[in-house]
């Protein structure tokens, strides 16, 4: 999983790093024509209710910033997408400091949650899970089939805390790695919704990195 820096994005909240990125990458094929863009996008510019709260082929350039005070976050610890038979544990990553790229698990059958951003207890913003589709050397990722998910496909993503959240998927949509608004799906305000992200399109023998990103918008149920 890699991104490439395109320029700033809007500083997340406080206390927290902001991002400078290009595209988020991990790597499919060409999925079907996409759905619930206009949905996704009226997530990100929404204002949501108030809500009680418990207490990325490559480079990333990030600010400095500092992680939540320990304990108000939740971070994900596992992610079952039953529909494409997904059943993956979720790791805490950042940003690699020697390569500079979003730092998804090295084992494709694992998957990476953005740290600095939401948390599953924040009742605004993106929780960002990215993750292989595939490997020369280990093959088949976790996120092999993510292109296949289509609107009304249910999933769960399990907390630290060990409680299992629901969610509906609303939206799957492919960009080309240079256009992908990533101020959309790293942010932390609009509504709550979990962000899925994977590579797709043609692959490219020279560069061995696929062209575009697959973008999976869901929401809690």
């Amino acid at each position: 999983m890699t991104v490439r820096h395109r320029g700033a994005l809007a500083a997340m909240a406080a206390g927290v790093a902001a991002l400078t990125v290009a595209a988020v990458v991990a790597c499919g094929s060409r999925p079907a024509e996409d759905v619930g863009a206009e949905e996704a996008a009226a997530l990100a510019s929404a204002t949501p209710a108030a809500t009680p709260t418990a207490t990325g082929d490559p480079s990333v350039p990030v600010n400095a910033g500092t992680l939540p005070a320990a304990g108000t976050t939740v971070p994900p610890v596992g992610l079952r997408i039953p529909p494409i038979g997904v059943t993956a544990t979720v790791d805490p990553v950042g940003i690699n400091r020697r390569t500079d790229e979003f730092e998804v698990p090295p084992s494709v059958d694992r998957v990476g949650w953005y740290r600095y951003g939401p948390g599953l207890e924040a009742g605004t913003g993106s929780v960002v899970i990215a993750g292989h589709v595939d490997s020369a050397d280990q093959g088949r990722g976790a996120f092999f089939r993510l292109r296949e998910l289509d609107r009304g496909d249910t999933l769960t993503v399990t907390g630290a805390d060990g409680r299992e959240r629901p969610y509906r998927v609303v939206a799957r949509e492919e960009y080309a790695k240079t256009r992908i608004p990533l101020d959309r799906y790293f942010a932390r305000d609009g509504s709550p919704r979990l962000t899925l992200i994977t590579c797709g399109g043609p692959f490219d023998a020279k560069t061995r990195h696929y062209r575009d990103n697959i973008v999976v918008t869901a929401v809690p149920t």
